[in-house]
């Protein structure tokens, strides 16, 4: 087995902003609603990983402005979600954000994801098959789409199971709360 997919299974399994939103969004709107959601990631992750291949991330490493701007986005990006989700209430009530993420929301804030700008990183330059350019992006697109698809599924089903222990609302505060504190550490580590 190439050992391109064990990593980038366990690179984007572990928490990162993915394992925190997809989680909260099955619990608070419900396992189908959360499959735009599911879909924008691994479309997302999976273009992302294609453009690292294509050589964008040998473009970031060589122009720290870029990247800084790049963190500075995500950073700022998932800040704001952190807060939505902190002031959010159980099952879509209230004022803040009383849907799941769309499709392209989904895939857009991929390109600003840290966590899988990492593991492309880490995958395009440890994992190397010897391909061509963009050989190595379809390569590295379809192995992180498509086990990312499985990684999605499994956080969002999980997270619509524990919305039946999620019944009161304090229940979903603490919930919320842990999962945005999780968010904002997030933020914090794009800069480490």
């Amino acid at each position: 087995m190439d050992p391109l997919y064990p990593f980038v299974f366990l690179g984007l399994f572990s928490p990162g902003p993915n394992v925190i939103l997809l989680p909260a969004s099955g619990a608070r709107f419900g396992f189908r609603a959360t499959l735009p959601h599911v879909f924008g990631v691994a479309a997302g992750v999976g273009i992302t990983a294609g453009l690292t291949g294509l050589g964008i991330g040998a473009l970031l490493l060589a122009q720290p402005a870029l990247a800084t701007a790049l963190k500075l986005a995500a950073a700022a990006w998932i800040g704001w979600m952190a807060w939505t989700l902190w002031q959010s209430s159980a099952k879509g009530e209230g004022k803040a954000r009383a849907r799941p993420f769309t499709f392209l929301e989904a895939v857009l804030f991929q390109w600003v994801n840290p966590k899988v700008w990492a593991v492309a990183l880490a995958a395009a330059s440890g994992y190397a098959a010897g391909l061509g350019p963009v050989g190595e992006a379809q390569r590295l697109a379809l192995a992180f789409s498509g086990l990312n698809l499985f990684v999605c599924l499994f956080w969002s089903f999980a997270g619509s199971l524990l919305a039946l222990l999620l019944t009161t609302p304090k229940a979903w505060t603490i919930f919320a709360r842990v999962m945005a504190t999780g968010l904002a550490a997030s933020a914090v580590m794009v800069f480490l």
